[in-house]
Formats: C-alpha cells, sequence, structure tokens
C-alpha cells in the first residue's frame, strides 16, 4: 500500500524531483540480463527505472527478485508501460500482480495501435476510463504515452486532446518530449494546458538533423522551461530519460552521458 501511494499532485517542485530511466534505452542489453542491467543503471545513479512491455513475461517469482533487486540497489519503478493487449479482462490481472510487486503506481499503455480518425480516438479514452476504474480498487492508476501521431491533427485536432478532453482526471498524460517537438508541437504550452497531469515525462531528445539519434540536451528541446512548467503546474512527480537510438558505442554509454549532460543542465 505504501509503494502504490499517492504522490503529491500539481504542487510547486524542486531539483529534487527524481529522474529514471527508460528501460527501453538499454533493450538490447536488458533482453541479455535484466538483473546485471538494472544493477548497471543503478550505479550510474539513475534513482527510477521504468520497464516496458516484455516485464510482462515475468512469473509473479521473478517479478518478486526483480523487487529486491531494486530494493537493494536504491532504486524504485513508479510505473511500466504496457501494449494496449495486456489491459483485457483476461490479462490485466496479471498486470496487476507484477506492478504491485515492483511497486508500481502506473501501468502505463504505452501505444494504442492502430486508430481510425478522432471517434476512434474517443474509443481509446473510454479504454483508458474502464482501466483506470479496474486499477482503483488496487489503488493504482493508469496513464497514456504519446507518440508523434498522437500530435499530428486528424480532421483539425489532435488526437492527445481528444485523449486528454475525454478521460478522467486520474488518467495521467504521460509526455514523450522527442515526439511531441518532432511533430511540430510545443511541449511548454502542452504542460501548462493540463496542469496535474503530466506526473512522468520521458525525457527524450531530437534534432532536426540528427532525428532521436542525439543524447539529452544536445537537440531541439527548451528542457529548462519543461522543467519549469512540469514542477510548477504539471504535477511532475519523475522523469525518465529515454534514448531512441544511440549516438554512442553502446547504449549504456549513451545512458551514462545522458545522466552527465542531465546534471550539467540541472545545475
Amino acid at each position: 500500500m505504501a509503494a502504490a501511494a499517492p504522490f503529491a499532485s500539481a504542487a510547486p517542485q524542486s531539483e529534487s524531483v527524481p529522474v529514471g530511466l527508460e528501460l527501453y534505452s538499454v533493450r538490447e542489453e536488458l533482453a541479455r540480463d535484466v538483473m546485471g542491467t538494472v544493477r548497471q543503471v543503478a550505479q550510474m545513479g539513475y534513482q527510477v527505472v521504468e520497464f516496458y512491455a516484455p516485464y510482462f513475461q515475468w512469473t509473479p517469482a521473478y517479478a518478486k527478485d526483480v523487487r529486491k533487486l531494486l530494493d537493494d540497489v536504491g532504486v524504485r519503478c513508479h510505473s511500466t508501460h504496457n501494449s494496449a493487449g495486456y489491459f483485457s479482462a483476461q490479462n490485466l490481472p496479471h498486470a496487476i500482480e507484477l506492478n504491485q510487486t515492483l511497486g508500481s503506481k502506473y501501468v502505463v499503455m504505452s501505444s494504442a495501435g492502430s486508430v481510425k480518425g478522432l471517434d476512434g480516438w474517443k474509443g481509446v479514452a473510454e479504454r483508458l476510463n474502464q482501466i483506470a476504474d479496474s486499477l482503483k480498487p488496487h489503488n493504482m492508476l493508469t496513464g497514456y504515452h504519446n507518440h508523434g501521431p498522437e500530435f499530428t491533427p486528424v480532421d483539425g485536432r489532435r488526437p492527445i486532446e481528444v485523449l486528454a478532453a475525454n478521460t478522467d482526471k486520474s488518467v495521467m498524460l504521460q509526455l514523450d518530449v522527442g515526439t511531441c517537438v518532432a511533430a511540430g508541437s510545443d511541449p511548454v504550452a502542452w504542460i501548462k494546458a493540463h496542469p496535474g497531469r503530466i506526473h512522468c515525462i520521458h525525457c527524450k531528445e531530437w534534432s532536426r538533423d540528427k532525428g532521436y539519434k542525439v543524447l539529452f540536451g544536445e537537440g531541439a528541446s527548451p528542457w529548462k522551461q519543461i522543467f519549469a512548467a512540469a514542477e510548477s503546474v504539471g504535477g511532475i512527480e519523475y522523469y525518465l530519460i529515454e534514448q531512441e537510438t544511440s549516438p554512442l558505442p553502446s547504449a549504456i554509454d549513451a545512458a551514462r552521458q545522458d545522466l552527465a549532460n542531465w546534471r550539467k543542465l540541472r545545475g
């Protein structure tokens, strides 16, 4: 219960907001050695990790082993990324059990898959509301992670706006900055327009000449303004660095340098 207890929301934050790593950033290493990779990430100084879709294949016993490791190395798992199919009546109980074991608060839909038209996005919003209701008895919440299509207008309206307008306020809008910027949208304006709902931000970088193959802080995103908005009105609880493609010899090298760049930027 304590691990799933609500964090403070929409209150002024400080530079003490923890920074973590979305483990998709080191996906090849994670596929080879979950425990060793998590230990490496902790040794770098990351405070939080977010497991992505393959975690769903774990047994409850293995999830307990992972949780023990997290506790041993002093790292928290506040959320997981989940394919849309994980929220079916058949699969959701397993996701709930694994997330409870990990101490996760948010069971996030990482993608809605192929969605047709704004009515289709309204259907996704309704599904998120249903998931929120299912998670509530377990003191857990859901959220939605955007990619580029959500910020690309459909019939004159961005799908992310449909999701925000048609979901319960408890549904986290997990902002992926890189895909938002790449789609031509303003992440700062988005945060300010949805106070108290941006509990987590994926700090993914992007630049016009290198795309996502650029380290954190070396692209086009206005990070200081993003942090200010997130910590004044967004309700931020934790940040997650995500490296889509490594510009360095290895993903581990990139994750280490991303954190070094983070510390320089944050002061």
